[in-house]
This record gives C-alpha cells, structure tokens and sequence, in this order.
C-alpha cells in the first residue's frame, strides 16, 4: 500500500471513531396508569434538534411503537405494576443511530374513564374515549421555513367504521386567533398547518375536532380536542436582568465576593436554549465570573482605589450552555473600589518655622497643610493633628480647618522671652479611623518658633506669696517682704509698690521697699476670711510705669480669743410637766474659734443654784432641769461655759416656765395667733352689741300699738313697754258666747257655737258673770281627764285649724277674729286659753313626737340666763297671747311638766 493511503488512513480512522452527537436526549421520564390499553399515549421524544429528513424512530419494546412525531403509543395491553424500561432507536439519514432510553413510573392515581354505551349506540363494545379517535399531541416548529402549507397529522375516528363521515376544525388556530393557522381535509382528516407562529406567543394551541355522518349530517362520535405542541428552536438571545454596578473594599483578597451577574432567555426553559454561560471579555486579570450562576469575585488583592476607582468589565452571556452556535450578549459592568485608610497623611514640608511675640495668647501662630491620597471628606482623609513634644506647659494648641484639611497652631498662653527665645515643638498628623492594611505608621514634622523680646513690667517671685500670721497681731508688726524684679534687668531698683485690694485694710504696703505691716486688727472669724485665709493684691511699678501684680495670702493661725456664748439668743421655752416630773430644756453653746481653742465646753451652775440642775452635758450642749416646782414665769439662770483650754464666761439664760401646747406656751400661741383676724372679731362683737342698743331703745320709745297677722292666724300682736299690763288691759277682750242670751250658761259650750263676739269694755259689766262660768267650766273639764282624744294637722299656718278640748269644740273664731278686735284680755282669760292647750299637748300621742323625751328641769345653775323653771302657768306677759302662735310639737314635753305642777296643787 502506497504510503499516502496510509496517511488517509491514519487521519480516517480518528474521525470514524469520535462519538456522534445525538439530537435527542438519552434517557426520559413518564408516569403512566397502572393499565395500559392499545393505543394509550405513554410518552414523547424530544425532535427538536433533529433534522426531518430522514428521521427514523423504533422501540426496543414490541409492547410499543414510535410514530414518526416521536409519539410513543402502547401496541397491546398490559399492566405496570413496578418501575419498567425499554430502549428507542433514533437514526438520522440513516448514517448514524443512537439509543434512547425510555423509564416509565406507574402511578396508581392515574385512571382511564369509559363513556355509557347509551349516549353513543354505535359503540356497542363501550370503548374508551380515547380510542374513539386516533390521533394523539400534534407537534409543528416554530419559525418553520416555508413552502406551506405543511402537513402535521391525520384525526381519525372509530366511527368511521360503521359510517361514511367527513370531519371539521375550530376553535383556536381555525375560528380563533392565529386564525386559519390550521385546516383538514374533510374526506381524510389530514390537518395541515398554514405559515409559521411564534412559540413565544403560542407555546401550544388546542382545538375542537369533530365528525360527521355524509348521509344524515350528524354526529358520529363526541368532539376531540386536538392539541398542537409548538416546539422550540433557539431563536431568542438571552439579556441581562439584573444592575451592572457592583462595589468591593480595595486591597480586598482573592476570592472576595462582587456580586451577582443575572440573565434570561425567552426560550423553552429546561432546555439548551435557555441554558446560559456567563463569561469575561475584559478584565479577567482581576476578576472571576462563575460560569453557570454568573457570580463575579476578585481575582488577585492588588486591587487599588487610589490608581483606578472604578473598573469596567466586559460580560457575555451566551445560550446553549456556551455553545458557539449558541445566541449571545454582551454588556459592560462597572466595579467601583471601596476606600479604605491605607494611606497616612503627608507633609508638605520636612519642617516649619514661625515668630511670635512674647506675652501675647489666644493668636494663630502657623497654617501646616497636609496630604492624603484616601477619598476626600471622609473618616480615611480628615487629619487630626497632635503636639507630640515640646508643649509640656500647655502653651500650645492645633486644631484642623474642616475645609482646607490644614493644621491651625496656636499660641494659648503667653510664652517668655527671657525663659526661651526658641521653642521647638513636634507635630503629628493622624487620621479620624486608623490605618488598615498598610504597615506605614503616622508621620510627624518638627515646628521652630522663635520668642520675640517685649519690654515687660515687673514680675513678682512668687506670683503668690503665702504669709503665716497669728490673729490679733499689734499694729504696725511687720508681716514680712513683698518684691518685684525687672525681667530685663534682674533687679528691683525703681520699683514702687502699691495695694491694689485689701477688703479688710488689714495690711499696709512700704512703697519703696515692699514690706508689709498690720495696719488694723487680723481677726480670723472675719466673714473676710475663708478657709483661715485673707487675700490682697500689690502692684509694682518700674520706672519706664510697666507694672505687675503679685497676690499675698495671709495664712491665719487662730487664738482663743472667744468665749462659748449661748445660741440662739433670746428666751428658752420650758414646758411644764405632768406631777412628779420636773421640766427641762436643752442648751446649746458655740465658740467662734477654731479647735483646739472651742468644743467641747464645760458647763457648770454657780454655787448656791438651788432651783436648776444640769445634767446630759454633751459636746456643744447641756440639758437645764428644774430641780424644783417653779411658778410660772420667766427665770434668768446664770451658766459657766468653757471651752477646752478652760477659757469661758457666765452666760444669762432666760428661761420661761409656762404651760404647752405642741411644744409652745400656750399665751405665746394666743398672742402670736392674734392678728388681723382678731381684730375683725372684735370689731364685729361691738358692731353687733351697738345694734342691739339701738333696736332696744327704738323698743322702748316706740307707742303701743296692735300688729296684726294674716287673716289665717286669726290672731293680734300687742305690744307693751312694761312689765305690768298697759294700757291696752283697760280694753281687755271678753269672749262671749251667745248661746241661749247675753248671759247664757257655760253649759251651753257643749253643742256647737253658732258665733262669738267682742264687746267693749262698757259691756263687761253685763257678760261678767258667763265670763266667770266659762272659766270655771273649761278648768273644770280640763282636768277631769288626761284623755288623748283629738288631733292636730300639722304644718298649718293658724293656731289650730279645729280642735277637740275635752267634750267642747271650738273654732278659730270663737278666739280671735280680725273684724273684731275690740278685745277683753284678762289674766283669767288668758289663763284658760293656756290651760287648753296644755290639755291639748298633754294628751299627744307619744308616737307623734318621737324625740319630745320628758325630761324635768330644775336647778339650771348659778349664772344661768334661765335660772330655776317654776310653773308653766306664771307668764311674764300677762296681756298678749299671741306667743301661743309659735308654739309647736316641742311644746309637748312643757305641757307634760306643768299639768303635773297643777295636780300637784
């Protein structure tokens, strides 16, 4: 053999032996019912991949068969009863063939449903319903190319066997929209399909079937719906779904999450078509993409803000799990780097220089600027300055300018050019947040300022001088030297001396030469003095008049100058106690000094003290007892108090004796009470008394005259201005009774008075004797009897309305009568009047006067306005009887007393 056969050969044979890619899956799926019967659809292949020509389909199984749709349909029945497998066989164009295997899963729930034989006679032998028609899912591609129309499938039904039919479409697809996409030859039943529809829009359409007899026009079997499965070609590209701003911290390590690329594809999900590779176009040197879940991470830690801040990658997304025949995207997604504090501030110079004045405070000295490469107005670049030497005394502070960055040096107590003409301070700059992956430390800068010289006034050494003093020191004794010197020139030649305070002119200042004297008494318990202290202020003059002020603190050392005095000043209270007690009262003593030279003190009574004693004596206090009974009054009780060096006095307390009440004299609270209230109490007391003066005499010179009531009372108010009868008893009223003549019989009361009447005194000769026989008679039958036998209306406005006395009835006019008032009033005949009612109230029922308890009064006391009661009978005012008015149900308890007074008698 020729050596280039054998090299066609060798390059053949690699090429004959690589697999061969099918266009179907190897294995699928189905659940089928338990019993299948012939004809039952089990499952469908997949043909969207593969090419139409040539296409050839078998089963491993002679149980089943394969149309050439990839319908697999049941040939004869059987039963699944466990999980079965068989192969398919697909070759295309008869060049390769490959296995596919089919798994089916019984599943119990799944059942067949048998139609009645009487709704369709024809079927005799009850077939299924779904072998009445042939035809099982209908398949067409997408997008199909053209020439149409094309033929999908044929619809047939098992009543074609007994009759001569013809078949019809509608529906969707045919009457509804996409309409007129399919069509069937009446005679065959051959549905052919019309142009291309989109399996975005309509991933499958279902319409009705029907068949008819040709001779009758009518139905032959049930209508069918016939559904057609449009089927997927990778026409759709997939796009981004989700934001392409992604953001990560810079110098981040390898493997730090970014974010989440996302994407979708239109096509048949579960498929090629829709299954997406992410990838990186640019970029790929600092970032990784996952394939299948597009998640972008960092690839390496170099990654620097501060050289690039945002980074943009270049994504594509392509279909057909990445396939170069797959459909594709790009898009550009930006990464933006996250500052952090890897870089310190800087310098601008290696150091600075600055002049100031001495003695000057509170002045901006230097403006130090800095530089940060970290984002601006943040955490990571705002600078923090710090002195790191040089500012031991506090002379110094930086701050930083919010808006510049810059460190802001200022001088905040006065520096001193004879203590240094230079001060070298240190300064370093800091961030807000500390430093991260970065080993650099913080830089600092040296800071040189030079002191100017300034003529200054003298300077006192020390600013605060501190002089012990004893109190009460002679005057004029010399306290001690108070001097300045020039800063200049180191001496006090030319300096003069002054006071600038002194609130208690306690000290005298020496003009030329600085001594200090006592010019007035030091006294340490001065309100001046605080803490045993005294302050006062000298000033010091030079010759060029440049001045300074010194401070001079006398420090007080105390001596017993004080004795213990008694506190508070003024009377102790002493309350009286019960018997076999004595009173006492707490004293309390205090010394202005300071200890050693006060508490505790020593009390103590004078010798011959026969009426105090003292007892409980405490630190500052002792307890004064009586040591006999005292009157009351105010006592001064003489005391010894000492303090502990033995230094004390007598001391007079005044103590009053009285007796208490909540811990004060009892006078003392009656006075301290009496205020303007008081006052208006009695004021108000002589008012009232002055009234009553002036209503008495206006009683007393005022005439006699008649008051009459209401023509209810059917009474008259006499008035009278002596204890005797008036005048008005000259024109007493006679009561007559006009029963069988002028001086009928008395016994004539017992039947009803027909009328009385009132004469006048020329008349009282001719009544005087039935005058006389009233009388006896009404006594007489009062007192026969305590009978309680009549009643009273209460709440009426006369005396009585009608009332029973005894076997007698009388009405108000056989009393009083206001057309006739020329009345006889007599003692008698006031005397019966009174009787009656008594015999009235007498014989009360108990039950209507509840709380009337007879209670018999006597001896009243001495004082008493009222004095002894007597007998209810011996009235004071003799002539009037309208009193009887206003007596009530309280009368019944006074009535009781004097019937028994009578009986007595």
């Amino acid at each position: 053999m020729a050596p280039g056969r054998w090299i066609c050969l060798c390059l053949l044979i690699p090429f004959l032996l690589q697999p061969v890619e099918s266009c179907t899956p190897h294995s699928i799926r189905a659940r089928v019912p338990v019993r299948l019967d012939p004809g039952d659809v089990v499952s469908q292949v997949p043909l969207g991949r593969c090419r139409a020509e040539g296409l050839v389909l078998s089963s491993g199984d002679p149980h089943f068969t394969v149309r050439m749709n990839g319908t697999i349909v049941t040939v004869n029945g059987m039963v699944v009863t466990e999980p079965t497998s068989f192969p398919v066989w697909v070759s295309e164009g008869g060049r390769s063939s490959w296995r596919m295997d089919v798994h089916l899963t019984p599943d119990p729930e799944q059942v067949h449903t048998y139609l009645p034989a009487e709704k369709f006679p024809w079927d005799l032998a009850r077939k299924r319903s779904k072998r009445r028609w042939s035809p099982p899912p209908f398949v067409i591609v997408e997008h199909d190319l053209p020439p149409f129309p094309k033929e999908v499938e044929t619809v047939g039904s098992d009543s074609a066997v007994n009759y001569s039919v013809y078949y019809t479409i509608r529906g969707p697809g045919v009457t509804l929209p996409p309409i007129n996409l399919f069509s069937v030859e009446r005679d065959t039943g051959l549905v052919k399909v019309h142009y291309a529809v989109d399996r975005e829009q309509y991933d499958q359409i279902v319409f009705e079937a029907q068949v008819f007899d040709r001779k009758t026009g009518k139905e032959t079997d049930r209508p069918l719906d016939i559904t057609v499965l449009v089927d997927d070609i990778n026409d759709n590209a997939p796009t981004f779904s989700g934001p392409l701003q992604f953001h990560v911290a810079e110098h981040s390590v390898s493997g730090t999450e970014v974010g989440v690329v996302t994407a979708t594809d239109r096509d048949k999900a579960g498929t090629l078509h829709t299954k997406i590779r992410f990838s990186l176009l640019t970029g790929g040197q600092l970032f990784h993409i996952n394939p299948y879940s597009g998640a972008l991470s960092t690839r390496s830690g170099v990654l620097d803000r501060e050289v690039q801040a945002a980074i943009p990658v270049v994504v594509e997304i392509r279909d057909m799990g990445g396939a170069k025949t797959g459909l594709f995207n790009t898009a550009t997604a930006t990464i933006n780097l996250v500052d952090i504090n890897d870089n310190v501030p800087t310098f601008r110079e290696a150091a600075y220089k600055a002049r100031i004045e001495e003695n000057k405070a509170d002045v901006l000295v230097l403006r130090i600027p800095v530089d940060d490469k970290d984002e601006e107005r943040t955490k990571n670049w705002n600078a923090k300055f710090v002195i790191t030497e040089g500012n031991e005394n506090g002379n110094f502070r930086i701050d930083t300018d919010p808006k510049t960055n810059e460190g802001l040096l200022y001088v905040v107590k006065p520096l001193d050019f004879e203590k240094g003409g230079v001060v070298t301070l240190r300064v370093s700059a800091e961030n807000e947040v500390p430093l991260v992956g970065s080993g650099a430390s913080w830089l600092s800068v040296p800071v040189e300022l030079t002191v100017g010289d300034v003529d200054e006034g003298p300077e006192f050494s020390p600013p605060n001088k501190v002089i012990r003093v004893k109190e009460n020191v002679p005057i004029g004794h010399v306290l001690g030297v108070y001097t300045a010197l020039d800063p200049e020139t180191k001496s006090s030649k030319g300096i003069k001396y002054y006071k600038v305070s002194d609130p208690g002119s306690w000290v005298s200042v020496a003009e030329a030469t600085g001594e200090l004297t006592a010019a007035s008494t030091i006294d340490l318990e001065s309100p001046l003095v605080t803490d045993a202290k005294y302050n006062l202020t000298v000033k010091a003059i030079d010759s060029s008049l440049k001045w300074g002020v010194g401070t001079v603190t006398l420090l007080i050392e105390d001596v017993n100058d004080n004795v213990p005095v008694v506190v508070p000043g003024g009377e102790l209270v002493l309350c009286e106690e019960e018997e076999g007690r004595m009173g006492s009262v707490t004293v309390h003593a205090e010394d202005a000094d300071l200890p050693p030279y006060s508490a505790p003190f020593h009390f103590q009574l004078p010798d011959g003290t026969k009426k105090w004693t003292l007892r409980d004596a405490k630190n500052t206090s002792v307890v004064l007892q009586q040591a006999v009974d005292m009157a009351r009054g105010v006592y001064d009780v003489p005391i010894l108090i000492s303090d502990l060096q033995n230094h004390g006095d007598v001391q007079v307390v005044r103590v009053r004796v009285c007796r208490c009440l909540g811990g004060e004299c009892v006078s003392a609270r009656s006075s301290v009470s009496f205020g303007v209230w008081g006052v208006l109490a009695m004021l108000l007391a002589l008012a009232v008394l002055l009234l009553l003066c002036v209503l008495f005499v206006f009683a007393c010179t005022t005439k006699a005259e008649k008051l009459y009531l209401d023509e209810s009372s059917g009474g008259m108010l006499l008035k009278s201005n002596t204890e005797a009868p008036g005048e008005e008893v000259k024109s007493a009223t006679l009561l007559m009774v006009p029963g069988g003549g002028g001086g009928g019989d008395v016994d004539g009361l017992d039947g009803s008075v027909k009328g009385a009447g009132l004469l006048e005194q020329k008349a009282s000769t001719a009544v005087g004797g039935a005058g006389a026989g009233l009388q006896t008679m009404t006594r007489q039958n009062m007192y026969q009897s305590n009978r309680r036998d009549f009643t009273m209306t209460q709440g009426q406005s006369g005396f009585y309305t009608t009332g029973h006395y005894g076997n007698a009835k009388y009405t108000d006019s056989l009393y009083y009568k206001q057309s006739h008032l020329s009345a006889m009033h007599t003692w008698e005949t006031n005397g019966l009047y009174l009787d009656k009612k008594l015999e009235y109230f007498g014989g009360a029922a108990d039950e209507r006067y509840a709380d009337d308890v007879l209670r018999v009064y006597g001896y009243e006391g001495e004082g008493s306005a009222a004095g002894s009661v007597g007998c209810c009978s011996e009235l004071g005012d003799q002539d009037n009887l309208d009193f009887l008015d206003s007596l009530g149900s309280k009368f019944k308890t006074l009535a009781h007393i004097c019937m028994d007074a009578k009986e007595e008698k």
